[in-house]
């Protein structure tokens, strides 16, 4: 229940190094393609060209965190360049900005928490994995993540699946930054590193969990993950969880177990 992709953490910097292109490779595969390609294809146009490759792809979807148009994807892959000589933890959590392979939209939470409580009592299939693993491994962001943290695709299916349940209610209803991660750590690192990380529990907000440190831990010791259905103003928060006694769950959990809450952009209800 840890949702942390363990077997892919091993070796990381090695691989990310070996991964990196020039910065002329992504603005050269950016020129061939046409501006729909550039919108909304660039991730698939990657994965199966190899052009693009590592430097300008981003497991992340939703507004700043996704490129919508050509000009976005350009000036994302101009962006990338010019941070090349950043550090690998960068590079890791910021693989690029322009894989979003459909446009965010605008959702409110409620339509999130009213998708995650329908999948309630979900769980593995008869061969261990789950639909939101199998949904994640057949997504071009599952190959980026997968370099990124030294695994294979295929490796998804099976693994801790609370976070990719969180990824799959974002695919699903397009909310904008969301973001997709089958990490939690990496996952809540992109919520403080775009601004959109704090302590407050909302309805619709994802929250990140750690067993042994609770809130007096940092983000890199973060267990779990899972989804805010209400603030109980008793120290308690209602959450929607997958991986949970492995099925999706409703859970009543205290605040005490909580390293920090990531904010998408909802829609105002």
């Amino acid at each position: 229940m840890t949702g942390r992709f363990d077997r892919f953490t091993k070796n990381i910097a090695p691989r990310l190094s070996a991964l990196r292109l020039s910065g002329a490779a992504p603005r050269a595969a950016l020129a061939r393609m046409s501006p729909e390609d550039r919108a909304v294809g660039v991730a698939v146009a990657g994965v199966m060209a190899g052009a693009i490759g590592l430097s300008i792809f981003n497991p992340l979807t939703g507004g700043t965190a996704s490129a919508e148009t050509p000009a976005q994807a350009a000036a994302a892959a101009s962006r990338e360049d010019a941070g090349a000589g950043r550090s690998v933890h960068a590079k890791a959590e910021r693989p690029g900005r322009a894989a979003a392979a459909k446009s965010a939209r605008s959702v409110d939470a409620q339509t999130v928490i009213k998708l995650a409580k329908s999948q309630i009592g979900e769980g593995p299939n008869r061969d261990g994995s789950t639909k939101y693993a199998d949904w994640y491994a057949s997504t071009p962001h599952a190959a980026v993540t997968a370099r990124r943290d030294g695994g294979s695709v295929g490796d998804y299916r099976g693994a801790e699946w609370c976070d990719m349940f969180v990824s799959w209610l974002s695919a699903k209803t397009g909310v904008k930054n969301m973001g997709w991660d089958a990490y939690t750590v990496s996952h809540a690192n992109w919520f403080k590193d775009e601004g959109k990380w704090g302590q407050k529990a909302r309805p619709g907000s994802v929250v990140f969990f750690d067993w042994q440190n609770g809130s007096s831990g940092g983000i890199d010791g973060i267990d779990h993950v899972g989804l805010v259905v209400k603030d109980n103003g008793n120290g308690t928060i209602t959450t929607v969880e997958g991986n949970t006694g492995n099925s999706v769950q409703e859970k009543i959990r205290d605040k005490s177990e909580v390293v920090g809450y990531g904010y998408p952009d909802y829609a105002k209800s």
